[in-house]
């Protein structure tokens, strides 16, 4: 089995020392680093880009510069997809963003992660587990969703959480470790924010 083969499959893989992955790595960096030279107003370059680097895209998206990732086509980006300034996806594992999800600045979704034992994170070796965030979902500024987790649909992350479990559909967390403050109700739909 190759190393791609083990991270692809939830095992322990050499990320450090393996030539493919390096390589892979490379073309992507130098992907993310031409979109992130160009000017706002060249918005066909940047959709051009992305759509060599990300994995699936459907419908319309926008990544507002600068953007890093790993390896591009571990991303799938559902319909109406905004992400703010900073986004960062260590994409060792797959990231899957369902509809209408926004994503505030300074935001990052892990998917690598090292062993707690000094002698084989010593050796370049890491895992990755895949990310799920559903529909209709809102990402506060500074926000870092962490290995293995699923956020679901109609759902608000505030600001500066770290999300380490799942998240149920119809919630609003927060915090860190990130948790489920109250479920999203009809009184919310009541809120007026013109005031």
């Amino acid at each position: 089995m190759t190393e791609k083969e083990k991270m692809l499959s939830q095992k322990l893989y050499d990320a450090n020392y393996d030539a493919e992955l390096i390589q892979e790595r490379l073309i992507t960096k130098d992907l993310c680093h031409e979109y992130n030279r160009l000017r706002p107003s060249e918005s066909e370059k940047q959709q051009s880009i992305l759509r060599k680097l990300l994995g699936k895209t459907r419908g319309a998206f926008q990544i507002v510069a600068p953007f890093w990732c790993d390896y591009g086509y571990n991303i799938e980006l559902g319909r109406n997809f905004f992400a703010n300034h900073n986004l960062v996806i260590l994409d060792c594992a797959r990231v899957i963003f369902g509809d209408n999800v926004f994503i505030g600045p300074d935001c990052g979704f892990h998917t690598a992660g090292h062993p707690i034992d000094m002698e084989r994170r010593n050796q370049g070796l890491e895992y990755a587990y895949p990310i799920t965030v559903g529909n209709n979902v809102w990402i506060g500024a500074g926000v870092h969703v962490m290995p293995g987790v699923t956020i679901g649909s109609n759902v608000v992350i505030g600001g500066g959480s770290v999300v380490v479990k799942d998240i149920p559909d119809d919630s609003v967390a927060v915090g860190n470790p990130c948790r489920v403050i109250r479920p999203i109700t009809d009184a919310d739909r009541q809120t007026r924010w013109d005031k």
